[in-house]
């Protein structure tokens, strides 16, 4: 996935496949996967193969590998040996799980990675278990965090001249999608709810059993909802007793079918959508309008449809130009020679500066992907700050690294400011909802008309194209309409991802996007818009799934709750905790049956249901063991197992420590606080988070006089609410700075 979107925007890519093929090769998201490149068969295990391998990587820019740890040693396409070799050569490892340690070495299994990560026990759950996610939402987190990471290491290689090992684990996928975060002063995070945890934000069945999604996050949708549902007499009671409110409009919704309601709602401007499967989704006029989809014939399955770039650049926009070609005698286009070397050791976005008003996810964690990287990320905010704002976990996880900068922008003054501010900038970020940028005079041709050079980034909810264009719209909307709380769901109620699914992956690409852009700006010295939204991301972290052709085989499904897609798939209460298990050959099914004393015909066990007699049988053999012994005796066996930790249990993992996915930070008003340390790892250029999250407009004073403004010029925007910092009096600044608000009443769990 991470070659495929460098492919997307014209990087010659050449896939090297085993004379045995992709393992993927049956899978539909093969065909989306490997789009606009070329395949090309080696035996890496022969002397010929190897060789030839070491000669294109020899003409490459980027070689990327997904070896378990040690496997690239063996074969002498290490880091450390190529980067010796070809000192601008830029080496990306992405491993399915950690760098090191025993489960680093399992075979790579989505299910098996959530496990041992904690990823499993943070979706919401009705029972106390681990859940089975249907989508494989960390890996194609860790394929963008890939791309981005190597645009990253392309963009400072054309300042050094040099390359590096770079290293996106499934690890930093977990970091990027699910960023845990816990606050050691406080209890833990609470568990989401499957439906929703609160009721203006939440899943509810209508008349004809039909289902859609409320999205009502900021109190004002609300208010339009319980009006529009002529519910106002009871609202302060709604307001005050939540599940009140829960079951009022549970029942209210219960009068009408479903296509009722969504008709009154959106007419009311109250976001809501409709739960459906991804197949009419993806085939669908919205996707068609905007400009979403693409189709290719194949010579062997006719025509395949498979989603279309899902970031767009104005100045140089990807495309997608045709499914994979073989083509075994691949070779490089020549290139220029190479410019002089500076070895440097500054961070890949080291000199790059963001100002930031991105709010709640999408919008907010790109900018703390982007400070992880190195750049220096102004978040600007209004008075009333980023909605999202609280001392929660999330918000301090997806700000962290930033410097905060108070601005009312409805403000002539603070307006001219901002427009200081773009002239030595070199990205605006935000996700306002569309033609609010031009309202507020920082639309990209406003800001292009200071800074030729600037990048300015705008993530919306349905793009810039089509009849949705102005509609407000919210993560579990795209969740809902794209098919992916069905999936989740199955034959029983629909499930809503805790994991802000559409959220995260648009702060990943549009992270990608940002990067690219830069390094395009590099050759040209112009900048140019960067646009994405939800609904392009709808498809993104179901790539693979939404691949549509005659006669594809179907998707996995789910269920409540659910533990697997199968017998020899699922995750197995043990007498002390819980172990997944995964059996994809007779060979390991035959051994899991032997370990656990369950016979069975070990062809016929992989087939078998989730909930079926194997699977009571499975149930039985697990309970009367302890969790680490039986996953030991079956990983002995040749099994692939590992233990699916609770959410908690996971801050104390040795494994996760010693694969440095956490870093322990200390917030000056919060204390400290366990979370994510980075999103790639740079050899030569390490990045990491260089200050705490910022309270709102913390650094204003400190920001307008790195400008250069003078100490009178800015008590004077003080004076007349133009800029704000905690605490601040005109002409005095208080010493410790207190927490904003940001009317944060009504967030996602």
């Amino acid at each position: 996935m991470a070659s495929m979107l460098l492919g997307d925007f014209e990087a010659e890519v050449v896939k090297i496949e085993p004379p045995t093929g992709d393992r993927a090769k049956s899978h539909p998201g093969y065909h989306a996967f490997n789009r606009n490149k070329q395949v090309r068969t080696l035996d890496l295990d022969s002397e010929t193969g190897l060789a030839e391998a070491k000669a294109l990587i020899a003409l490459a820019d980027v070689a990327v590998f997904d070896h378990a740890p040690g496997g690239l040693e063996r074969l002498g396409l290490d880091a450390e040996t190529l980067t010796a070799a070809h000192p601008r050569l830029i080496h990306v490892w992405m491993p399915p799980y950690g760098t090191s340690g025993a489960w680093s070495q399992l075979p790579p299994h989505h299910s098996l990675l959530t496990a041992v990560s904690g990823v499993a026990f943070r979706q919401g759950a009705y029972a106390d278990q681990p859940i089975h996610l249907i989508l494989p939402l960390v890996w194609y987190g860790q394929g963008v965090m890939g791309a981005a990471s190597i645009s990253a290491a392309l963009l400072e290689r054309s300042r050094s001249g040099l390359g590096q090992a770079v290293t996106v684990s499934g690890l930093h996928g977990v970091s990027e999608v699910t960023g845990p975060v816990r606050t050691l002063g406080g209890p833990p995070l609470p568990r989401g709810q499957p439906l929703g945890a609160m009721p203006s934000y939440r899943l509810y069945p209508c008349g004809d059993g039909k289902w859609l999604f409320l999205g009502t996050l900021f109190a004002n949708f609300y208010v339009r909802a319980i009006e529009a549902m002529g519910l106002m007499r009871y609202f302060e009671d709604m307001v005050m007793d939540p599940i009140l409110a829960r079951q009022t409009l549970a029942s209210v919704f219960a009068t009408r079918d479903r296509d009722e309601w969504i008709d009154l709602l959106k007419a009311a401007g109250v976001p809501c959508a409709p739960v459906g499967p991804r197949e009419p989704w993806f085939a669908g006029t919205a996707v068609d309008q905007g400009d979403l989809r693409r189709t290719f014939e194949h010579p062997d399955l006719g025509p395949v449809a498979i989603p279309n770039v899902p970031i767009k650049l104005s100045a140089t926009p990807g495309s997608v130009r045709g499914l994979a070609r073989r083509a075994d005698g691949a070779a490089w286009t020549p290139k220029p020679a190479a410019g002089s070397v500076h070895d440097g050791h500054d961070a890949p976005l080291h000199g790059v500066r963001v100002l930031d008003m991105g709010t709640v996810i999408a919008g907010a964690h790109a900018g703390g992907v982007l400070a992880n990287l190195g750049a220096d990320v102004i978040k600007v905010e209004p008075m009333d700050g980023d909605p999202f704002r609280s001392d929660g976990g999330g918000f301090l996880a997806y700000n962290r690294g930033k410097r905060g900068l108070g601005l009312n922008l409805k403000e002539p003054a603070a307006l001219a400011l901002f427009h200081d501010l773009v002239r030595s900038a070199d990205v605006v970020l935000d996700n306002y909802r569309h033609g609010v940028r031009k309202r507020l005079g920082i639309d990209y041709a406003a800001l292009k008309a200071i800074n030729p050079r600037i990048i300015s980034c705008s993530i919306n909810a349905y793009g810039d194209i089509g009849d949705r264009v102005a509609l407000p719209g919210f993560d579990p909307l795209l969740q809902a309409e794209g098919g992916m709380m069905a999936a989740q769901g199955g034959a029983d109620e629909p499930v809503l991802h805790t994991i802000p699914v559409n959220d995260v992956a648009t702060s990943a690409m549009v992270c990608f996007g940002i990067i690219t852009a830069l390094n395009v700006r590099e050759q040209t010295g112009e900048g140019q818009e960067v646009l994405s939204s939800l609904m392009a991301q709808s498809l993104t972290f179901q790539l693979g799934e939404v691949v549509d052709y005659a006669g594809r085989p179907a998707n996995d499904v789910g269920s409540e709750d659910c533990l697997g897609v199968r017998a020899l798939h699922r995750y197995y209460h043990c007498a002390d905790g819980w172990a997944a298990i995964v059996c994809d050959t007779a060979e390991t099914a035959k051994a899991a049956c032997v370990v656990l004393g369950v016979a069975y015909d070990s062809d016929q066990a992989l087939a078998e249901p989730r909930d079926g007699a194997l699977a009571g049988a499975l149930e039985r053999a697990f309970i009367a063991r302890s969790r680490d012994e039986v996953v030991t005796a079956l990983l002995n066996a040749g099994v692939p197992a590992a233990p699916a930790l609770r959410g908690i249990e996971a801050f104390d993992s040795e494994w996760l420590w010693e694969n440095q996915l956490f870093d322990v930070w200390r917030h000056p008003r919060v204390g400290d606080i366990i979370s994510v340390r980075s999103y790639a790892d740079f050899s030569r250029t390490p990045g990491g988070f260089a200050r705490p999250t910022p309270d709102i407009g913390e650094h204003t004073a400190e920001l307008l006089r790195e400008m250069g403004l003078t100490n009178d010029r800015i008590e004077a925007m003080f004076a007349i609410g133009a800029i704000f910092e905690p605490g601040h009096v005109a002409g005095r600044t208080a010493k410790s700075a207190r927490p904003g608000d940001g009317g944060a009443a009504l967030m996602t769990q």
